[in-house]
């Protein structure tokens, strides 16, 4: 078994996926004003701070910022900051497993993708294969090729989502793991409920099937769509989850996953369970965060209040559009969109990049009502239809 002490581990991971390591450095987060109930009043995520005023859609960040347990959590926390993490460390793990109901050494914590995909990629050797919808969020495919493994695309259905029975005909004995994102990025889609467990269900038969929920919370029936009741069944499965998002805490990075118990040993062995790979911040802000759930579900209203906005938007500019339920919309702009960004950025907002090959459709982050307004008065602008 390859082992890496922990700062061998970093150095590696940080060479192999060093570009997503980059671009998270180039997107810290910002503050701009939030009135959620049970938040913290200071918001962070959306506007550009500094005083320019761009505001800011393009990250799919959660402008209401950490709630105010978290808050509180975290100002508790300065005085300790003299000190590694420890016990602190457990206590969460000991939340969320509660939480999950799942063991406690069924869960990793931390933002996990990259280093899963790097290691599920040097464990089998070069060669492995790693399904996944195209286009897609693709850290842990990215982390897998930088080391040897080898991408497989499956593009998205006629109706722009996870297309399940074309992965699951693409899986043999190179496969090393599917990975889906439900909702997926950048679509916003959720997939069936019951098909997406039979799916994993059955793929989980013949290869780890991997679960990225950063989203699910903004989705209605959270609890149905969710697969971690197949990993506590016992089934080859991980289901991955952020902080980044609906809890606002992108800034701290930190999420966890829920795994079999020898994938979770295994990785442990590798050195992801130790805690001084964590800081207090991070560990504080998100224990207080599970245990705030009005926050959640302020947020939660909103975020769904504004995408109705968005929707009514496009019914009136005639606009396809797709059923979003993360914190973004996705829809067709009719021109390039670098263009379309460009003719936004004039009105001061800022967009998320463009998804071949969805070249002329755009994903916009849901921001601050104020925000969304001015986003919406910019789209309208750029894309009002000819008159006369």
């Amino acid at each position: 078994m390859i082992r890496f002490d922990r700062r061998r581990w970093l150095r590696s991971l940080c060479l192999a996926i060093g570009g997503v390591g980059v671009s998270r450095l180039l997107h810290a987060q910002e503050s701009s004003p939030s009135a959620v109930p049970g938040g913290n009043g200071n918001g962070s995520g959306s506007g550009s701070g500094g005083g320019d005023h761009l505001v800011r859609l393009s990250l799919n960040e959660n402008p209401y910022g950490p709630s105010a347990a978290a808050v509180a959590a975290l100002q508790r926390e300065f005085s300790n900051l003299c000190r590694y993490t420890g016990a602190e460390y457990d206590g969460l793990v000991g939340v969320i497993a509660a939480r999950e109901g799942v063991a406690p050494e069924q869960i990793i914590l931390g933002e996990i993708l990259e280093p899963l995909g790097t290691y599920l990629s040097l464990q089998g050797g070069p060669g492995g294969e790693f399904i996944y919808s195209d286009p897609g969020y693709t850290a842990l495919i990215d982390s897998a090729v930088a080391v040897g493994g080898r991408a497989v695309a499956v593009p998205l259905n006629s109706q722009m989502e996870n297309d399940l029975p074309a992965i699951a005909a693409k899986v043999n004995e190179r496969t090393r793991a599917v990975f889906l994102v439900n909702p997926h990025n950048p679509t916003g889609i959720v997939s069936d409920t019951d098909q997406l467990k039979n799916f994993a269900r059955a793929t989980s038969r013949r290869a780890l099937v991997i679960v990225d929920e950063a989203y699910l919370e903004f989705a209605d029936h959270f609890v149905e769509r969710t697969l971690a009741d197949l990993v506590r069944a016992g089934e080859n499965v991980i289901v991955f989850r952020t902080f980044a998002k609906v809890y606002g805490l992108a800034g701290l990075d930190i999420g966890y996953g829920l795994m079999p118990k020898p994938i979770a040993k295994a990785l442990s062995a590798q050195g992801l369970n130790n805690p001084h790979l964590f800081n207090r911040l991070a560990i504080a802000a998100a224990a207080a965060s599970l245990q705030d759930a009005s926050y959640v579900v302020g947020v939660t209203q909103q975020v769904t209040q504004e995408r109705e906005k968005w929707f009514e938007l496009f019914r009136a500019l005639k606009l396809n559009f797709t059923p979003s339920r993360g914190n973004f919309v996705f829809f067709e702009t009719g021109m390039p969109n670098a263009e379309f960004a460009a003719a936004l950025l004039k009105d001061g907002v800022a967009i998320g990049h463009a998804f071949p090959p969805y070249d002329r459709w755009a994903r916009i982050s849901i921001g601050l009502p104020q925000e969304n307004a001015i986003a919406r008065a910019a789209v309208r602008k750029s894309l009002r239809p000819p008159t006369g």
